[in-house]
């Protein structure tokens, strides 16, 4: 097991290498298949059924469906971020990108202060491009797009745009897990990462978290495409992730048997050797802290009961945390919203 930190790490020194030459192939590959794919992402928008709501709506028309976006970019946040998992943040940090809005929108989110509402500032694909290379030039070991889904078909213009004009770091797609594999296969070889959450194994607590009762299938088929793609488990050069998947899964408080439920529901479509992070950081925020369930944090009992069963099952790579006491939520009414 690896200990995953649960708040954001010193950024250490050091000498910014840029990915070999097998990394920047494979990159030009993914700009030769996307580039075929973006006119038919973009298609998409005109009936959205980017996700698994399928709103149907003509977003180019300015129309809006469940996440409030039309078919422009909206970026809140672009840092070099220190708490992902280490072979994601390594030394020098994920170039994470923070998209405005989400298909989820959970009601415990922690970063609700952007993934409820369609904020953020405007861009186009060349505003986005000069923010994947500024992350480059500051040694940031990859491009991690959080919540990228509902506006998939930029974001894929503005990677590929951005390898032509000298992007080398790996691409993360760091999502909910609610996907629907058709659009997923639409990326292939955009990805280099994928970064998924599996939130529920029981539906039931994913309607009253999270508004959907189809959860659990739907994720599950989303990171078969995911696996399919990119391998069950982490290519690394020098300890940091340049392929692969590792699935997400925040532990709830009072919601233990959700948890186990998804661990089995996962195993039974992926490999043994697919990375699993086991999140203990869950800090209520203010809409639900008064909640008779999910207002307070996680105990070390039920943390340690989900870390266990996810051995049992035969999980080989789990990243854990510890159990504590302090409010991790990030504020992005700050400048640096993890500077806590």
């Amino acid at each position: 097991m690896v200990s995953l930190p649960n708040h954001r790490g010193a950024l250490h020194p050091g000498i910014f290498e840029p990915p070999g030459a097998e990394q920047s192939n494979r990159n030009m590959e993914a700009v030769n298949f996307m580039e075929a794919n973006i006119e038919p992402l973009k298609k998409i928008l005109k009936n959205c059924t980017l996700c698994p709501r399928r709103c149907r709506v003509d977003r180019t028309r300015g129309e809006k469906g469940f996440c409030g976006l039309d078919d422009r970019l909206r970026v809140d946040r672009a840092l070099a971020h220190h708490g992902e998992e280490p072979p994601l943040s390594g030394s020098r940090g994920a170039g994470t990108i923070f998209f405005s809005s989400c298909n989820l929108r959970c009601s415990y989110c922690q970063n609700h202060q952007i993934s409820h509402r369609a904020g953020g500032g405007l861009l186009d694909a060349e505003g986005l491009v000069r923010i994947m290379l500024r992350l480059q030039e500051e040694g940031c070991h990859n491009i991690e797009a959080v919540t990228p889904t509902p506006q998939i078909p930029g974001i894929a213009a503005a990677v590929s745009l951005a390898r032509r004009s000298g992007l080398r770091l790996p691409f993360v797609f760091n999502c909910g897990g609610y996907e629907d594999p058709d659009v997923l296969r639409l990326i292939e070889g955009l990805v280099d990462v994928y970064l998924p959450d599996f939130k529920y194994g029981d539906d039931r607590v994913a309607g009253s978290f999270s508004g959907i009762g189809d959860y659990s299938s739907r994720a599950a088929a989303a990171i078969e495409e995911m696996v399919r793609q990119a391998g069950g488990g982490l290519d690394l050069e020098e300890g940091i992730a340049n392929r692969g998947v590792i699935v997400r899964h925040l532990i709830l408080p009072g919601h233990v048997e959700n948890s186990l439920a998804a661990l089995e529901r996962l195993r039974a479509i992926a490999p043994r050797t697919l990375p699993l992070s086991l999140m203990s950081q869950y800090s209520p925020i203010p809409p639900v802290k008064d909640h008779p369930l999910i207002g307070r944090r996680i105990t070390k009992e039920e943390y340690e009961r989900v870390v266990n069963f996810a051995l049992d099952l035969g999980f080989e790579e789990l990243f854990v945390q510890e159990v504590d006491d302090r409010a991790l939520s990030p504020d992005f009414t700050k400048d640096d919203p993890f500077d806590w």
